[in-house]
């Protein structure tokens, strides 16, 4: 009997949202903590959610893996693992904005063959499988039809300035800009990959994701007819940045991206 993991995923997707509502009502300052810089933060409610998911997770499935953002590595090895991030876009979660998620991944072997990212504020659950391709709230979906870039609009975010990290994605932006209709910054990569997905975007780029930031998006993006590549056109994602548009632009965005 085949396991129906994306009926499992809308489950759990679903109710961590409505977590995530519940506890942005009662959040206050001493629920929020920094990382490694005072620009990455993280909230009782990030931890409180990634346990439910790993709890749900491991109760349906013990011997799969999971790598979550907040509790790292379980059952390392495993053939089978979750990837999640149960707040992608904490610092919208904080300051009361609609724009962040909860993303989950199911990668089996390294190869992701499931995944779903809810955002809770907005009640938009996408989802995608290998069988059933990606939907949004249950309708299929797929990718814009725009050719050129000049009448694209696409996003991006700076998860590298946050990390103050030398390489950054300022002298990307600064080649893209003059060359789309309009740029966006919802503030996460989950949902910016999913709006990619259903057409709302055309395309997406940004350095310094880490696996749980955009292993469900990018799954649903590439389901719906969209393309993935690092920055080079290559496969190291996201190590060396991720580029996920319609297919159409991509050759046009990574000879942007190169200055060329």
């Amino acid at each position: 009997m085949t396991t129906d993991f994306s009926s499992f995923i809308k489950k759990i997707a679903l109710a961590a949202g409505r977590m995530t509502l519940a506890e942005r009502k009662r959040l206050s300052e001493r629920d929020i903590a920094v990382k490694a810089t005072v620009k990455d933060i993280v909230t009782a409610a990030d931890r409180r959610v990634e346990e439910y998911l790993v709890g749900e997770i491991l109760n349906s499935f013990p011997h799969h893996g999971i790598f979550g953002e907040e509790t790292g590595e379980t059952n390392p090895g495993a053939a089978y693992c979750w990837v999640i991030d149960p707040i992608d876009g904490t610092t919208s979660f904080v300051h009361n904005l609609y724009y962040y998620s909860v993303s989950i991944a199911l990668q089996q072997s390294g190869r992701t063959i499931a995944a779903g990212v809810y955002a809770p504020v907005l009640d938009e659950l996408f989802l995608s499988d290998e069988k059933h391709g990606a939907t949004l709230n249950g309708e299929a979906i797929t990718v814009s039809g725009r050719t050129k870039l000049i009448d694209c609009v696409l996003a991006t975010g700076f998860a590298c300035v946050r990390a103050d990290l030398s390489e950054n994605n300022l002298k990307y932006f600064a080649r893209v800009i003059p060359e789309i209709r309009d740029v966006r910054r919802f503030g996460s990569a989950a949902l910016d990959l999913c709006y990619v997905a259903c057409g709302r975007l055309d395309g997406f780029w940004e350095l310094n994701l880490q696996p749980y930031d955009m292993a469900a998006g990018a799954f649903i993006a590439e389901t719906a007819g969209g393309r993935m590549t690092d920055l080079d056109g290559g496969g190291k994602v996201p190590g060396n940045g991720t580029v996920v548009t319609n297919r159409l632009i991509h050759a046009q965005l990574l000879h942007i991206l190169h200055g060329i």
